[in-house]
């Protein structure tokens, strides 16, 4: 196989050429806009998956930066996203900050493989009830997560096993804080307000929702402390709600510390499955909001190129102190409804991101951590397919697709979503075996036959013949008594026969043999020829014994007896 980073070329390579001043300020104009909407998510992301708001930002530029230079999107938009906040809040609560750096960095390297050997079509194969069910159980941990900061409740330590948890916030219920319940409410409803209000008035489209509320909520808390200090009331840090300043310390207006994480051998070992999580989810949504642009622009995305952008990216974000990163969905679609058609709006997108930290670090210190919990929860909300989950939906569907969406749906909120992909995608290989097993079909093939010396018996089989089917084959001879003295099978509609099937053939022409019978089988296609011959079984049966369908088989066995072939053929042979 040749490996795909022999031919590395970015998306914007192709888009440079015809490049012009127009396109440049379409692109431009899209950045602003989806720069501006970055910065409350990133921040909104990163607190809720147990980082610092700085590190989200970080992660957005350094990761945006990249994705959209070397990926394989014209407009797709790299950053922190909120599938990613369960996985990356227990690795945060089990292991540490540095630890999810280093399983971080290991996944950005999974995924460059995996585009690097051009795997980035696999991730396609995953069936949809496992993408509906994983992607619905995320935005209900999401949500659930947000509990704490929406209501106020006094917890410092949040557990991160799903039990334990909803223990924890019932027993912290009593002490809800009622200032910052208003806080998360009045953000709750102004946004949604701002977003339906916005598809309807022009110039609402150009502030994001999650940018208005953001700006109102942090204008109207600096305002109310400041006119408590003029009477007078000083309040403590957090005492009146509590905000980016008082948790966090702020946002720190200069460049992060470029350095490796801490890094020990013995660590390597139990961050493979967090990171390989990281880079499956990652690889996951990247190729499907790609996928999703891709309609929005008549344009088709290199998969591997993606993911390979994507590793690099994954890779470089935690030498700033960031930490996983994909393509955003909703970052990607408001990039294309803005103008934007090249990898230059991402870019630019992560530059604005950059002289927003730089400049404007300080207005931070005010933003409610109610508000950016509002945020995180409109998110979650609009991230969950629910209407697939509703039981009208449901009936419409088989059980085994029930089984493997509502499996993965709820194991991913009671457990974590490696587990729920794991089962979903192990449910839905066994049940697809079942399903092809149950089409698999072996019919007798009546012969009008005047003259019973030798006997003859002929079946069709339909389907593949494979491991699956083992029992309705080794059922063919057993079925027979007396058994047969020749026995044809029609392979016309068979199209695969694997390693199982072939040894069940095998099986059954040794069976024959000891009892004095012959097997002919006829109508092979290419697969099910090409594994007989490589394998060795046509020399076992002999090439006299395979033929190009049933008639031509039926004729050979008349040809036998020494009875006319024209004719005979015609007696021995059921009509169609």
């Amino acid at each position: 196989m040749k490996p795909a980073f022999l031919a590395f070329r970015p998306k914007i390579l192709d888009t440079l050429r015809g490049y012009n001043r127009a396109t440049f300020m379409q692109d431009v104009s899209a950045g602003i806009t989806v720069g501006v909407l970055a910065l409350p998510l990133a921040m909104a992301f990163a607190i809720a998956s147990g980082m610092s708001p700085a590190a989200g930002i970080w992660t957005a530029i350094v990761a945006g930066f990249l994705i959209s230079l070397l990926g394989g999107s014209r407009v797709q938009i790299g950053g922190p996203t909120g599938a990613f906040i369960p996985i990356v809040y227990g690795i945060v609560a089990t292991l540490g900050v540095q630890d999810l750096l280093i399983a971080t960095m290991m996944s950005g390297i999974m995924l460059f493989m995996l585009g690097a050997f051009r795997l980035g079509g696999i991730i396609r194969f995953i069936p949809r009830a496992v993408v509906i069910g994983f992607t619905s159980g995320i935005a209900v941990v999401i949500i659930i997560s947000q509990i704490k900061d929406f209501l106020g409740l006094p917890v410092d330590d949040m557990p991160g096993e799903f039990f334990a948890k909803i223990k924890t916030l019932y027993a912290a219920l009593p002490d809800l804080h009622w200032p910052t319940v208003a806080v998360s409410i009045a953000s709750l409803a102004v946004l949604l307000a701002w977003n339906r209000t916005s598809l309807k008035v022009h110039w609402m489209r150009r502030l994001p929702g999650p940018l208005a509320v953001l700006i109102i909520f942090t204008a109207l808390n600096a305002l109310f402390v400041t006119l408590l200090g003029l009477v007078g009331i000083h309040l403590e840090a957090g005492q009146w709600i509590a905000t980016i300043g008082s948790r966090f310390g702020g946002i720190p207006q200069e460049m992060p510390n470029f350095g490796l994480p801490g890094l020990t051998l013995e660590n390597l070992g139990k961050l493979f499955v967090p990171a390989f999580t990281i880079a499956m989810l990652g690889a996951i949504e990247s190729l499907l909001s790609a996928r999703i642009a891709d309609n929005m622009i008549d344009d088709r995305h290199n998969p591997n190129q993606e993911l390979m952008a994507q590793g690099i990216a994954n890779f470089a974000a935690p030498l700033f102190g960031g930490f996983a990163a994909t393509g955003a969905i909703a970052r990607t679609a408001t990039n294309v409804r803005s103008g934007g058609r090249t990898p230059v709006a991402g870019i630019v997108h992560s530059l604005v991101l950059l002289v927003v930290v730089l400049i404007l670090a300080p207005l931070a210190n005010h933003i409610p951590l109610a508000t950016l919990s509002a945020i995180v929860v409109v998110v979650a909300v609009n991230m969950g397919d629910w209407r697939a989950l509703a039981p009208r939906e449901l009936a419409r569907y088989s059980k085994n697709y029930r089984a493997i969406l509502l499996g993965t749906f709820f194991i991913t909120i009671i457990f974590d979503i490696t587990l729920a992909v794991e089962i979903g995608v192990g449910l839905a290989c066994v049940f697809f075996i079942y399903r092809m097993a149950d089409l698999t079909r072996i019919e007798p093939v009546a012969l009008e036959n005047e003259n019973s010396s030798p006997r003859v018996q002929a079946y069709r089989i339909f389907g593949s013949l494979f491991f699956g089917v083992a029992n309705k084959m080794e059922n063919l001879l057993h079925a027979q008594n007396p058994p047969p003295e020749v026995m044809i099978l029609d392979f016309d509609r068979v199209i695969n026969v694997d390693t199982t099937g072939l040894e069940i053939l095998q099986t059954l022409h040794r069976n024959l043999q000891k009892q004095g019978a012959r097997l002919l089988l006829c109508g092979l296609n290419k697969q099910p020829e090409s594994i007989i011959r490589r394998s060795g079984f046509l020399e076992l049966v002999g090439a006299e014994n395979i033929h190009p369908n049933l008639s031509a088989a039926i004729e050979h066995t008349c040809r036998e007896r020494g009875t006319p072939t024209s004719s005979q053929a015609q007696s021995c042979h059921q009509s169609g």
